[in-house]
């Protein structure tokens, strides 16, 4: 279950992160809110996960979901641009992170 936890944290900091930057400093409302709900949630969220999981493999998995998942979104919605170095390099960024969920 905690995995579960880590994993939907991870998501919603991708929430926040991309939430923060359309806040515009956080002086438009709407963005500004779902940042502060997300990362709130997010936070919740991996404290509960590192009951039960190491620090340091909770940490990693829960950053790293959050970037590879911010930086795909950027790159879906022509926030960022599309490489295949970027692509290649978000997914060995995932498979590192799966590999820590197997040396657990």
């Amino acid at each position: 279950m905690a995995w579960i936890v880590l994993i939907v944290s991870g998501l919603l900091e991708a929430v926040w992160a991309t939430a923060l930057g359309k806040s515009q400093g956080l002086s438009r409302p709407v963005p500004s809110i779902v940042f502060g709900v997300a990362v709130v949630a997010s936070m919740v969220g991996l404290a509960q996960a590192m009951r039960t999981l190491p620090v340091g493999t909770a940490y990693a998995v829960w950053v790293g979901i959050g970037a590879a998942t911010t930086v795909a979104w950027a790159m879906a919605t022509g926030a960022e641009p599309v490489s295949l170095v970027r692509v290649l390099l978000i997914v060995v960024l995932v498979g590192c992170v799966v590999g820590l969920k197997f040396t657990h």
